[in-house]
């Protein structure tokens, strides 16, 4: 990989972390346009109207009355069931039925544009138009078919226009599916929590790396700590969870702490990611050589301490989405020493970009692989293996890991008999411990 040479005081990462040749291979302009094909019909579809309060009961209740009692949360039989229905049908579908390609999970990219810059994300580039409803649809519909029954909604930022997530949100639950909202909050205002929640989302991704806005991390829980308090307290009625979004960052680790507490106190999770340079080539990055994020050498020493110190908490019962396993392996990763982890991506989780067309995963948004469109995917079973041997080195994909995790069957029956020893109520664990 070739280097490039910035300024000792703000040094950076290479322009990108690929394989060289896998990158040539990727990045090459497809020979003819990837377009979705129009619509059977001739005719754009729409989104449904959704129907507002559709639980106006819920509405009107007195939010103290739904309270965890002993401070333990109960589920209800329905959300465990939506639960159920949104990942583990899928999942023994996928171990039945012939094949490759059985999509648990798809992000849907309703968005691109974000109303926020944080210096570490290579994606920001506000000049990409947003999703149309007819592209939305048709993507819910295929994946409907697919046998997926878990949506992310994506961006940018998925709430830039509220009322148009609101419609994916109520379309896609009245398809049972499990509805994953991640955010930076700073347009969840209280109508639109009521909004997404009546709807039927299942959980909220809070994305915060700051206790205040610092350089290069406007993502801060300051200057959104009211809509936290009220998505907080308004979970419990409506039956969604909500957890916290850390990209561990050079200039954020005393504020990793103080969030991670913050969560604690408040009984939900947390999920870390480690900051990470661009995977391909992005020429609209403006970042890259000046950013006060990236992780460099001489912070090494600290991401560990601060890894061990998340690992010391979740041993002692705070909940968190990453596992002890791949928690300790953010040290090897950030050191270059990540190995092969048997990755799924394309076959059990994908990405619908706003146009229609397919990735396998969010580091290959911009590749100019053809990978087809929704209603006609051209996921490949060697492509996607050839593929992976190089750029699993470079990933830390939290869910796709969780998703590997997933294919060692002990593990999951193992899981399995945690939880229903719990009864169900709330995660016991994870599939990394």
């Amino acid at each position: 990989m070739p280097e490039v040479q910035v300024p000792e005081r703000t040094q950076a990462a290479p322009s990108y972390r690929l394989d060289v040749e896998l990158h040539e291979l990727l990045m090459k302009p497809p020979e003819q346009p990837r377009l979705l094909p129009p619509p059977p019909s001739g005719k754009e579809q729409k989104l449904p109207t959704p129907v507002f309060p559709q639980h106006p009961e819920l509405m009107s209740a007195r939010d103290e009355d739904y309270f965890p009692k002993n401070g333990r949360r109960e589920h209800k039989a329905k959300h465990i069931y939506r639960a159920a229905k949104g990942w583990a049908f899928p999942f023994f579908r996928s171990r039945i039925m012939p094949g490759e390609f059985h999509p648990i999970i798809a992000y849907l990219f309703n968005e691109w544009k974000c109303n926020l810059d944080c210096h570490y994300c290579w994606a920001f580039d506000n000049s990409v138009r947003g999703m149309t409803e007819d592209t939305a649809k048709r993507s819910i519909d295929w994946l409907h078919d697919t046998g997926c029954r878990v949506l992310a909604l994506m961006g940018g930022e998925p709430l830039l226009r509220p009322d148009f997530a609101h419609k994916i949100i109520y379309y896609a639950a009245k398809k049972d599916f499990w509805i994953y909202l991640p955010t930076n909050g700073r347009l969840l205002r209280e109508e639109v929590i009521d909004k997404v929640a009546d709807a039927g989302v299942a959980t909220v991704n809070l994305a915060v790396d700051a206790w205040d806005i610092k350089p290069g991390l406007p993502k801060a829980m300051v200057p959104i700590r009211k809509y936290f308090d009220y998505l907080v307290k308004k979970q419990y009625k409506y039956g969604y969870s909500c957890f916290l979004n850390i990209n561990i960052c050079h200039n954020n680790m005393d504020d990793v702490r103080q969030l991670t507490e913050l969560a604690h106190d408040n009984g939900i999770a947390t999920d870390y990611h480690i900051c990470e340079s661009p995977m391909t080539e992005q020429p609209h990055f403006k970042h890259l050589y000046s950013n006060p994020t990236f992780i460099r050498p001489e912070d090494h020493p600290m991401v560990c301490e601060l890894v061990d110190w998340l690992v010391e908490k979740q041993k002692s019962g705070y909940h968190m989405v990453n596992s002890v396993e791949r928690l300790t392996q953010m040290k090897d990763f950030v050191q270059g020493e990540l190995h092969d982890w048997g990755c799924r991506a394309g076959q059990n989780s994908l990405v619908v970009r706003v146009d229609g067309t397919l990735a396998p995963c969010f580091p290959m948004y911009s590749a100019g692989y053809d990978w087809g469109t929704i209603e006609n995917h051209r996921f490949e079973s060697k492509q996607l293996k050839d593929m992976k041997k190089e750029c699993q080195k470079s990933c830390f994909s939290t869910l796709n890991h969780i998703l590997a995790f997933c294919y060692n069957d002990q593990r999951v029956i193992t899981w399995l008999f945690k939880q229903a020893k719990n009864g169900f109520q709330g995660v016991k664990g994870n599939f990394g411990d």
